[in-house]
């Protein structure tokens, strides 16, 4: 398959359009919010509650993926997350519809996210999975590095309910794009229907050991990657000193690096084995947390925040393409379901973390603590989860079960 004529417009644009969107949202929502009489409380509410829409549709919408189709629910996504993206900037002053709104949006990225994964993972050959899935979470990092400079300008020349408006009318493009698109032969899932329960129950049943053990590893790896998000800002204003200014200078350096890996990344995977992407990449991100303590300077923190994003853009994908890859033939979605359920679950539970035992222990001594996540999820990669890339290629040979039918 020639992964960027294929995938362009179902997959690569209108993921784009959809994490550019997300990105404007970053810095305008609390302006939003505040500007709105919210208080930090409620606003952490409203910004919380699109992580817990996500979470709460992760494993519905894998259930009843083979039944809608991917092409449907990656539409259907799109436009829940457009309208309510819409709702969130006509909502004024009445924060309550706000809260629901943002839910909903939620809901929509779990939609379009489940249903790009899974369809991926459906058409990619094995051996191209890594790139193919690497530039996905690529473009999505490209989308969230631009947007929040895009957002804030919006929202100083034209007003911050503005700059809500244009996320909502990107996730219409995105919309109309995948549309429109021709989806590669492979995408269309046909054959007996099951209850989605019983699917369910039969990916726990058969899948539980892998659903524990590179569950665990994907769980830490997220959790830490989410961290290093909170830690660095927090250290470079609280131990530091630094300005806002200046810490959002070290924030995108590091994240431009970040960006500039995805394709090396997918290539080593597909290349090598997703293990030799994923270890080094944990190792190295608990090796820039346990250095963030003996970051004194500006200059110090800048070159933590360099090797933090150097050891995430290596990983781009991996959790993505493990997935994909211990997916059982004919029951992707309900599997990807859970597989995302957790690593959303690690990304939500890591700034409540950090804010807890920074409290108790203080930021630095916090950082220390979180770079153990990344030895132990290169342990357990190292030592109980298969190397996927050569356990498909032999699996692919063998015919898949009848899948329920999706209407492709």
């Amino acid at each position: 398959m020639r992964l960027t004529r294929d995938l362009l417009f179902p997959v690569y644009l209108p993921t784009i359009l959809l994490a550019f969107g997300q990105g404007v949202m970053v810095p305008v929502l609390p302006l939003f919010l505040r500007e709105h009489g919210a208080s930090y409380t409620v606003t952490g509410i409203a910004i919380a509650a699109g992580w817990v829409g996500t979470l709460s549709a992760d494993l519905p919408v894998g259930t009843i993926l083979p039944r809608l189709g991917h092409r449907r629910a990656f539409l259907l996504g799109c436009l829940v997350y457009g309208l309510a993206t819409a709702g969130v900037a006509l909502s004024g002053d009445a924060i309550g519809l706000l809260v629901i709104c943002r839910f909903a949006s939620g809901a929509g990225v779990a939609l379009w996210g489940l249903s790009r994964h899974a369809y991926l993972a459906t058409v990619v050959p094995v051996l191209e999975r890594g790139r193919a899935i690497a530039v996905f979470g690529g473009i999505n990092r490209i989308g969230w590095f631009l947007g929040p400079a895009i957002g804030g300008w919006i929202g100083n020349v034209f007003g911050l309910a503005w700059a809500i408006a244009a996320t909502a009318v990107l996730a219409l493009l995105a919309f109309l794009v995948a549309s429109l698109a021709f989806e590669p032969s492979g995408g269309s899932q046909t054959g007996v229907r099951h209850a989605p329960l019983t699917a369910l129950g039969e990916v726990l049943r058969t899948r539980w050991q892998v659903l524990i053990s590179a569950g665990s590893a994907q769980l830490l790896g997220q959790m830490l990657r989410q961290t290093r998000q909170v830690v660095i800002p927090l250290y470079g204003a609280d131990a530091l000193g630094l300005s806002a200014a200046t810490i959002g200078q070290i924030v995108s350096l590091s994240a431009m690096v970040d960006m500039a890996l995805f394709w090396p990344a997918g290539w080593i995977m597909d290349r090598w084995g997703r293990k030799a992407a994923a270890i080094p990449s944990f190792l190295l991100l608990g090796l820039g947390m346990a250095l963030v303590p003996f970051a004194g300077s500006q200059t110090g923190l800048l070159l933590v925040a360099l090797l933090l994003g150097f050891a995430n853009g290596l990983g781009s994908g991996t959790m993505m393409t493990l997935g994909a890859d211990l997916a059982p033939p004919g029951r992707t979605g309900e599997f990807l379901g859970l597989w995302r359920l957790v690593g959303d679950g690690g990304q939500a539970a890591a700034p409540l973390t950090v804010g807890v035992v920074a409290d108790l222990l203080g930021i630095a001594l916090t950082a220390g603590l979180c770079s153990g996540l990344g030895l132990f999820a290169a342990l357990i990669l190292l030592f109980f989860v298969p190397e996927t890339r050569a356990m498909q290629t032999r699996e692919r040979a063998v015919p898949a079960p009848p899948q329920a039918s999706s209407h492709d």
